[in-house]
């Protein structure tokens, strides 16, 4: 059992003790925290909240707004909903935060707070920091019973959100119609069931749902990797689909598959639909360090130039605005469309993809068969306390002191078009080790030298 305190908000397993796991005591202080906080900056005393289809989510959700009315700060509950869709939701209802319910792909047993800002964007790290020195302090004053918070439940939001969405000038709606996709969609058990079949079917596609039952008893392991959607690969196939989504519980990460029952890669979800806004909305791209090459492919093929970020949402998002990037996102399913939103969106994901297949006139697997090919590697190692990294990446940034590097987060290497990203994980006592080259093999081949390189300067 677990709890993790963050800059990014606070995420553990339900139940057992105060302090070591996400208990009502500790989802209490830590919404204190944030709401002390919003209200001490000024911000309007009014947040937006929402969840994911958690089995804990209702419990969770009634500590978190009555916390805040404790605070004297007015909720507007959206219940039900996801991430993105709170996070539009917060500018739209003139609020000074928001904060979702949702422990993203991790599994049933966890759930988190993520908080977001005025412009329902996630928190800086210094923002974020302040929250936990409060929730440590403990420093936090409650309002008297005149001046206690209201409540306010909305349940139109997910529909607001979808309009957004097919009013998008890049949305080609009647392109999308015109071919009549029969998608299969697995929606994981949660909200996804009650976002991305209404979307698919406002744009004229023929939907089959599995895990369609929205009871947070996830059918399997909810993030959405190859090995996790053998059932979405026989769905496609059995129903002789034109392609398969899947979504994560709180709908901001998205996987596509092909016809032919294929993953078309998590990593390629954001390459595909950068192709699509750049061939229509010329610009730089931005992905995280962590991400695949062919992003960076794509973008200079279109005669734009790619940037690396830091690893983490407020981190692409903050260099997205730096330079004006019309497109960005994560590796990890992870579409940023500012014309939409600052925020990973499943759903704007989902639209662009859709108006891209319609225009390209394959299937997908051909689409996929159109980018460069390259494959990763994730690979750990286990981090002991007397182990200094700092100094074991100086050693590495000497040894490969003729290839090209980048120290914004840990250490990245390049090797012409492979790659090694070695970062210390902000969760977990490990160094998380990505490579990526054009086989499996190769990947793996590169993350056993890193790995052999390391153990040679630990044992000194």
């Amino acid at each position: 059992m677990s709890l993790i305190k963050s800059i990014s908000g606070t995420r553990g397993t339900i139940g057992g003790k105060a302090g070591e796991n996400l208990t009502p005591i500790d989802v209490v202080n830590h919404t204190a925290a944030y709401g002390y906080r919003l209200l001490q900056s000024g911000a309007k005393p009014k947040v937006v909240i929402g969840r994911d289809a958690r089995i804990s989510g209702d419990m969770v959700r009634n500590l978190v707004a009555s916390t805040l009315q404790g605070l004297g700060i007015s909720v507007v509950d959206l219940d039900l909903s996801t991430t993105p869709t709170v996070a539009m939701a917060v500018p739209n209802e003139e609020a000074g935060g928001g904060i979702i319910i949702t422990a993203s792909h991790n599994p049933k047993q966890w759930n988190a707070l993520k908080f977001l800002n005025e412009k329902g964007e996630f928190l800086s790290g210094a923002a974020g920091q302040e929250i936990l020195d409060i929730a440590e302090s403990g420093d936090i004053q409650f309002a008297d019973i005149e001046s206690l918070g209201e409540y306010e439940r909305k349940d139109d939001y997910i529909a607001w959100h979808i309009e957004q969405i097919l009013a998008l000038p890049l949305v080609d709606v009647e392109a999308v119609k015109a071919k009549g996709f029969k998608v299969v969609v697995d929606a994981i058990n949660s909200t996804g069931a009650i976002s991305l079949p209404p979307l698919l079917e406002a744009l004229g596609c023929d939907v089959v749902v599995i895990n369609e039952k929205v009871n947070g008893r996830f059918a399997h392991n909810p993030e959405p990797k190859r090995e996790h959607l053998v059932g979405l690969a026989q769905k496609v196939a059995s129903e002789g689909a034109d392609l398969g989504m899947a979504v994560d519980p709180d709908v901001d990460r998205l996987a596509f598959m092909s016809e032919d029952g294929e993953m078309f890669g998590e990593e390629y979800t954001l390459v595909a639909v950068a192709d699509y806004v750049l061939q229509h909305t010329p610009g730089d791209t931005v992905s995280n360090l962590s991400s695949t090459r062919a992003l960076r492919d794509v973008t200079e093929k279109a005669g734009q130039e790619h940037h690396a970020s830091a690893v983490g949402e407020v981190n692409v998002v903050a260099m997205m605005k730096k330079v004006n990037a019309p497109i960005g996102g994560e590796g990890n399913g992870g579409i940023i469309y500012p014309e939409l939103h600052y925020g990973r969106d499943a759903l704007v994901g989902a639209a662009l993809f859709l108006s891209h297949l319609a225009h390209f006139g394959k299937p997908v697997s051909f689409m996929r068969n159109s980018y460069p090919n390259y494959v990763m590697s994730k690979n750990k190692i286990e981090l002991t306390k007397d182990l200094d990294l700092d100094n074991i990446f100086e050693k590495l940034k000497e040894k490969y002191n003729k290839q090209p590097q980048n120290t914004v987060d840990g250490l990245k290497i390049e090797f012409d078009k492979d790659w090694i990203h070695l970062r210390r994980s902000n969760t977990e006592p490990i160094i998380r080790i990505y490579t990526e080259s054009t086989s499996e093999g190769m990947a793996d081949n590169l993350a056993n030298k890193i790995k052999s390189d390391i153990s040679e300067l630990i044992r000194g």
